[in-house]
């Protein structure tokens, strides 16, 4: 049966300074020794969560995705994270999935955070992104998409959607524990491993993000979490795991059905 390894890079961001981020981040992933298939970075990981898009913003041909294009290349890796993007006139908080061989996929933020005003500043996407990796399905998503359960389901079929969900975060620790249990909320509603990469640090409105990255199994045991330090975390997943407990708990087969409709 098929593995899967991927490596969550947990860390503080400068805030709103490109150049700085990319410099820091290529170190990291640089250092890296274990073999890995796909390194994650957090949400907005060029700037923070900033509300400042028409000075940040990029294209779908800028430094950031020339930048993600040959770290993937050269480390021979599938490369994750959201950035700013300019499309069409409308900014999105846009998660990126950068193959080796220069192509990509993209997620648009779908649930735009209106607390931080993010609703805003920005558009939302109405469409999931469900990669394949070596047999694996990975449903890709943005961090206040944890809170909508919807948005995460598997669709009912005789087969399940996806393997693996993957959330890219800027979660404020004041709001950890939210964070921490939907993410093994979401692991087991929806039968898969989830792994939830957050910042650490002090944004530039001084919210403190405590990291409290996760990864986490479909019976919502939690195989690693780290809060407060920067980390750089490397984990092989079994899908022979997966697939057991869906044969020995098959609940769901007993889910309602549901079509999701996009507006």
């Amino acid at each position: 049966m098929s593995s899967l390894t991927f490596t969550l890079i947990q860390t503080d961001l400068h805030w709103e300074n490109r150049n700085a981020n990319l410099a820091m981040l290529e170190g990291k992933i640089l250092g890296i020794q274990e073999k890995t298939e796909i390194i994650i970075l957090p949400e907005m990981f060029s700037t923070g969560f900033s509300m400042k898009p028409e000075q940040l913003k990029e294209t779908m041909n800028g430094v950031t995705l020339q930048w993600m294009k040959r770290i993937s290349q050269q480390q021979k890796v599938i490369l994750t994270g959201s950035l700013i993007i300019l499309e069409d006139d409308k900014f999105y908080n846009r998660l990126i999935w950068m193959l080796p061989n220069g192509e990509y996929g993209c997620y648009d933020k779908r649930h735009l955070f209106s607390y931080a005003k993010e609703d805003k500043y920005y558009s939302p996407g109405n469409k999931r992104m469900i990669a394949s990796v070596n047999g694996w399905k990975i449903n890709l998503q943005v961090c206040y998409d944890l809170r909508f359960p919807v948005w995460a389901r598997q669709q009912p079929g005789e087969h399940p959607e996806y393997d693996m969900l993957i959330y890219v975060a800027n979660w404020p620790e004041r709001r950890i524990q939210a964070w921490k249990t939907l993410l093994q909320a979401r692991a087991i509603e929806n039968q898969c491993y989830v792994a939830g990469l957050n910042r650490t640090g002090n944004d530039g409105n001084n919210i403190y993000h405590s990291g409290d990255s996760m990864v986490v199994n479909a019976m919502g045991e939690i195989l690693y979490h780290k809060a407060h330090e920067q980390d750089v975390f490397t984990i092989t997943l079994q899908k022979s795991h997966l697939d057991e407990v869906r044969s020995r708990f098959p609940f769901l087969g007993d889910a309602d059905n549901f079509i999701l409709i996009n507006e």
